[in-house]
């Protein structure tokens, strides 16, 4: 039985890699403390989220720059292109798909679609916006992997139904609705809100402590 990592665990991961591609030059080593340092976090918390995942590095010696970086980015999954579905090409999806980052971490959106006529044939780069007529076709032709919903949260079940039914592997939401789709594809949320809101929650806290 494959063990669940915590998502506060995946997401400090992100931050360690970051940190490590932020380290000048190749080679070289880097301490916990230093690691937790730039991840705001501590000694004890780096060494435990990465245990989670074998051995890293030698007590009084610290880890091997260029060989974590290597293993956090392939525990990542980023170490390989995925092929990316868009779905919505309004401002979230443009945002998205003009972020160079996106890319640059081997997200290769290969297939846009919108159901509003006015936006279906529009050149996004290299691509065309199509219908959600050919949804299912096109992500099966493709090989589509990862499907994005930036739509509303009146259309997002379905899509995220069909797009199950092509067969992919996983949706990133961007739709304040909780979907409903088989626990083998995993689905992460992104609500902006909620975002917002924890953040002035955070404000608030400080303030009252004070």
């Amino acid at each position: 039985m494959t063990r669940k990592i915590p998502q506060s665990t995946v997401r400090r991961l992100s931050h360690y890699l970051r940190s490590l591609e932020g380290f000048e030059g190749s080679g070289g080593t880097i301490s916990s403390e230093e690691l937790a340092a730039r991840g705001q976090t501590t000694a004890a918390q780096v060494r435990k989220d990465l245990s989670h995942f074998g051995s890293f590095g030698k007590r009084g010696l610290g880890y091997q720059v260029d060989e974590l970086r290597a293993r956090l980015r392939q525990i990542l999954g980023i170490d390989r292109s995925w092929r990316v579905g868009l779905v919505g090409a309004g401002r979230i999806g443009l945002a998205l798909f003009d972020y160079p980052a996106f890319q640059a971490r081997g997200y290769d959106c290969v297939a846009i679609f919108d159901a509003d006529p006015a936006k279906i044939g529009e050149a996004w780069g290299e691509q065309t916006v199509r219908s959600p007529d050919v949804f299912e076709e096109v992500l099966r032709e493709l090989d589509v992997e990862l499907v994005i919903l930036a739509i509303p949260a009146s259309a997002a079940q379905e899509m995220a139904e069909r797009a199950v039914e092509a067969g992919v592997k996983g949706i990133l939401n961007f739709a304040p609705i909780r979907l409903n789709v088989p626990p083998k594809v995993p689905v992460q949320d992104v609500n902006l809100v909620m975002e917002l809101e924890a953040l002035s929650f955070a404000i608030s806290q400080a303030e009252r402590n004070a």
